[in-house]
């Protein structure tokens, strides 16, 4: 009589992915799609030029998805901060036409929401930044001047005691006390159980203190009053 053998467990050990990095991929994945979405709807805007200008569904819609992008551009910044792996590749640009480069992507959002914008900067005048990280940090702070200003923003770039201070100034309510008066605050890591994350005040002062040059480290500064009387997000780099 033939002894029967015990069944064999085919059964195999999965390995459990590393949820962060599976995290951050689904992450990129989301901004590459919402980047196509707003380029449709830029693109949807021009085809149907007047009809849907002033329309509000169609207004938000693409605020929406461009807070949404910008989040997840902050998001992956944050993972690489934490990853050690993102750092700032400094290079020459001239700052004025940097500027008009970051409104251009916000134009037509902007002329939805019948907001007029200018830009105070010699197109003479030179700065060395990172303008991948740098662009992330004005497009975050742009999403946020056209949710609180009335009618107005202005950006401005000037030179002060050999650091490159770049601007964005709107005639809103302005910035409340405990937002201006963070600090150093700013850099700490967010606090997600008060619900209050300032996620993209922290991304922008990390990305800020990522460039530096002679010791010095770039930083970011929030005030009220400026030309028009609101809030004004500076961003200082060495």
């Amino acid at each position: 009589m033939t002894e029967q053998q015990p069944a064999r467990d085919d059964r195999r050990q999965i390995d459990t992915p590393d949820f962060s990095m599976v995290i951050a991929s689904a992450v990129h994945d989301m901004k590459n799609s919402l980047g196509m979405l707003l380029s449709t709807l830029e693109d949807l805007r021009e085809e149907q030029r007047g009809a849907l200008d002033e329309n509000p569904r169609f207004n938000t819609l693409q605020y929406e998805a461009e807070r949404v992008h910008s989040d997840l551009v902050q998001l992956l910044g944050i993972y690489r901060l934490g990853e050690h792996t993102l750092s700032a590749h400094s290079d020459e640009h001239y700052v004025a036409e940097f500027l008009q480069e970051q409104l251009a992507r916000h134009e037509q959002l902007l002329a939805g929401y019948g907001v007029s914008y200018e830009i105070n900067a010699d197109e003479d005048t030179v700065g060395f930044f990172d303008d991948e990280l740098i662009s992330g940090v004005i497009a975050s702070t742009l999403n946020n001047a056209i949710r609180y200003t009335r009618s107005r923003l202005q950006l401005n770039a000037r030179e002060v005691d050999g650091w490159m201070v770049l601007s964005i100034e709107d005639d809103g309510n302005g910035y409340p006390p405990h937002m201006r008066d963070a600090g150093d605050a700013l850099l700490r890591a967010p606090d997600f159980s008060t619900g209050s994350t300032s996620l993209g005040l922290y991304f922008a002062a990390a990305i800020a203190h990522l460039h530096q040059n002679n010791g010095k480290h770039g930083t970011i500064r929030l005030q009220n009053g400026g030309s028009l009387g609101g809030g004004v997000f500076e961003i200082w780099l060495p």
